[in-house]
């Protein structure tokens, strides 16, 4: 077998020579997919890491440390009922303005945590879909009915997918309802109302600070008010996150006290809201860390780091890669990836199945940040794409993308991933078919 290992070293060193050999630094358009894959980099570690995974990473540590596996199994597992487990999983998504990078760190947790998968696929599906700001942008901007047919589908989607995945896997399935239905409900360390207090102000947090502006032309309403006074909301919710460290998990109120003014002084004096979210996080890092006299406390953070050692790495190498192939298009950003635009452009016009199925297929592939799909869907539809297309790159853009899949198969393995995909895509086919056609 040693023979083997040396021959797959040989390949690799065989594969990266022969790359560099004729890498085509000559085209203008190869330039400018590596430099549209470092602006997009750059881009995401700006606006994503700081305000949506980290944040993330501590919401999965809840949920796998404070919120008992009892509770996990009581909404998600074997011991729920069927309906109630699939309806608070596909609509999930209205109170979680995440991406599909950043519901990742909450689906593994539940997942680990003994969640069936069919549930768990759904919550997968649903969260980045159908968050409500996103829903509103669509309505807004691409119309009414673009709208309502998300929102349907998107629904509609994380059911169905999650049923079939839970079918094809029934035995898996069985075997792990059995064990759980042999499980002694464990009685709960504290109030159920508390652990949800502290988790639901760790995702509010994570939906106010951020909440993208509604528009340019729109400077009033409730969404707009919100937008604009995001971030003295998060402060009043981060006030109530050090009442849950003190009061709940029983942290050194010294500590906490002491964190929270040096927090409140960096949020004054920087210019960025992206200061004050680090040293907060690093405060309640070390405050738990430090912690000896609930080791429930130091494991949330532990956990926490666990979930980011794996999942950082592999949406580094896909959105590096997916920067590469489909471009960079965010804000006032466009550049173009090795991939050109106009052949996407081209290739989505009209109704067939072959325009459906390609812009299933790029939007699964490509990343789009919260809210981002809308304009740059807007764009392509000026250029042509027909309205079925349209819609099967909203149904399977926001909930997929490359990186989004390299951690997916970390977590299911890669047949569950490829049949996750597969399912998406192809049911994002048949949906655009049939609006394309009403």
């Amino acid at each position: 077998m040693e023979w083997k290992k040396e021959i797959r070293i040989l390949f690799w060193i065989a594969a990266v020579f022969v790359l560099a050999f004729y890498m085509p630094l000559e085209s203008a358009r190869f330039r400018e997919a590596i430099m549209a894959s470092l602006d997009l980099s750059k881009w995401y570690a700006r606006e994503h890491v700081i305000l949506c995974l980290l944040p993330a990473f501590f919401i999965a540590g809840v949920i796998a440390v404070f919120i008992s596996e009892t509770s996990i199994l009581k909404y998600f597992g074997a011991k729920a009922r069927k309906w109630v487990a699939y309806t608070v999983a596909s609509v999930s998504g209205t109170i979680l303005a995440v991406c599909s990078c950043t519901i990742l760190p909450l689906f593994s947790s539940i997942h680990k945590r003994g969640a069936g998968l069919g549930p768990a696929i759904a919550f997968l599906y649903s969260g980045p879909a159908i968050n409500i700001l996103a829903i509103i942008l669509t309505a807004r901007v691409l119309g009414f009915e673009m709208g309502v047919a998300r929102v349907i589908g998107a629904v509609v989607f994380a059911i169905v997918i999650g049923s079939i995945m839970s079918i094809i896997y029934r035995r898996e399935e069985k075997l792990k309802r059995e064990e759980q239905l042999n499980f002694p409900d464990m009685p709960e360390k504290r109030p159920m109302w508390q652990s949800a207090l502290h988790f639901f102000t760790l995702v509010l947090i994570l939906v106010f600070a951020n909440w993208g502006k509604p528009g340019d032309d729109v400077t009033g309403g409730v969404w707009f008010w919100l937008w604009a006074n995001k971030w003295y909301i998060t402060s009043g919710l981060a006030l109530i996150l050090v009442f849950t460290m003190i009061y709940i998990l029983k942290l050194n109120w010294i500590h906490v006290t002491i964190a929270t003014l040096v927090t409140a002084i960096s949020a004054f004096v920087s210019p960025s809201p992206l200061i004050p979210m680090i040293v907060g996080i690093t405060g309640v890092s070390i405050i738990t860390l430090m912690d000896k006299k609930d080791p429930e406390n130091r494991e949330w953070t532990l956990v926490s780091w666990d979930f980011a050692k794996q999942i950082m790495p592999l949406l580094a190498i896909g959105v590096i890669i997916a920067g590469f192939l489909l471009g960079s298009t965010h804000d006032d950003t466009a550049m173009a990836g090795v991939i050109p635009n106009t052949w996407v452009a081209g290739l989505v016009g009209g109704n067939s199945v072959f325009s459906n199925f390609f812009a299933s297929i790029v939007g699964a592939f490509m990343y789009f940040a919260t809210l981002t799909e809308v304009p740059i869907l807007q764009g392509l539809m000026a250029a042509g794409m027909g309205k079925g297309p349209a819609l099967a790159l909203l149904l399977a853009g926001p909930s997929l993308s490359l990186p989004n899949m390299l951690v997916i198969r970390d977590v299911l393995g890669t047949e569950k991933t490829i049949v996750y995909v597969l399912l998406v895509v192809i049911m994002a086919t048949i949906t655009g078919l049939i609006y394309g056609t009403l």
